[in-house]
């Protein structure tokens, strides 16, 4: 059913099924795909892309120009898959091109009210946004993420696959798969065991995780030597994979705890033993050792 106070301009792409509500405005390159629903006041611009099964509600916009000073019009876009659910006031921009030009977000997320995904945001699958989670541009969150309410993250970060970050908190570094973390700035606090119990990880791979946590933020090891003990233990567990594959992407996750002012993170340097850096910001007594995170 298409409400006849909407605004749908001719050259739009509606599939079968689509619904859009009252007073909502569907631009000219815009393709929603089947079964999609549209509430009223909705505003989709751009070259958007909305795939099947979609719930977009009230007031959101889709697919408008990124929030960037050196944006100058270029036909970038904005994809969006499958069952996602867009709950009020959300903010999605198109890519730019000092990226790949997308901003995408997958199938299956559920994105609550007043949720801001800035230009060439990559969101998986099965995600969870809370009210007021904000990403900047260029962000990676990975599958079955959850974002608690009034969550930042700075831009170029990356949100590992399972990793569930607290209401409230300022993430400035790159979260790694399965872990837990809060505050402002955000740092670890150990394995997100009961959602990953829910999503049918077994108590062998739970322990393994845990272990490969302890490995990277309280063995004391250094970064190439945890990184060459999570390969050894990879070979039983191989839950342990997406870690060490994160840690080749990232490159810069050094294995200290929140406590002293560094946290994970792609913004941080690989420090080694003798660096004046890691030594003014850890005491002298903790040299060559990693500093413990808040749990295990």
């Amino acid at each position: 059913m298409i409400h006849p106070g909407a605004i749908i301009h001719p050259g739009a792409r509606l599939g079968v099924n689509v619904q859009v509500g009252a007073y909502s405005i569907i631009g000219e390159h815009v393709e929603i795909g089947d079964n999609t629903v549209i509430g009223p006041h909705v505003v989709i611009a751009g070259r958007t892309r909305i795939g099947c099964d979609n719930r977009i509600y009230q007031f959101s916009s889709l697919g408008e120009a990124p929030q960037d000073k050196k944006y100058a019009g270029e036909p970038t876009r904005l994809e969006i898959g499958d069952r996602n659910t867009i709950r009020e006031f959300c903010t999605f921009n198109v890519g730019t091109a000092q990226d790949v030009g997308i901003t995408r977000v997958g199938d299956d997320n559920w994105i609550m009210a007043y949720v801001h995904i800035a230009h060439d945001c990559q969101v998986g699958n099965r995600t969870i946004f809370a009210n007021n989670a904000q990403l900047a541009g260029h962000v990676h969150v990975d599958d079955w993420a959850i974002l608690g309410g009034f969550t930042g993250v700075h831009q170029f970060c990356r949100v590992g696959a399972h990793t569930m970050i607290a209401a409230g908190s300022v993430v400035v570094q790159d979260v790694p798969p399965y872990v837990m973390a809060a505050g402002n700035t955000a740092g670890p606090y150990g394995i997100n065991a009961e959602g990953l119990k829910r999503r049918g990880f077994s108590p062998e791979a739970l322990l393994a995780l845990k272990r490969a946590y302890r490995t990277i933020y309280k063995s004391g090891l250094m970064l190439d030597e945890a990184r060459a003990k999570l390969a050894e233990d990879v070979v039983g567990h191989p839950e342990i994979q997406p870690l060490i594959d994160f840690r080749e992407v990232t490159e810069k996750l050094p294995p200290f705890g929140p406590d002293e002012g560094m946290s994970f993170g792609r913004q941080t340097h690989e420090y080694h033993r003798d660096d004046p850096v890691m030594i003014d910001a850890r005491s002298k007594k903790a040299k060559g050792k990693a500093l413990p995170a808040k749990e295990s």
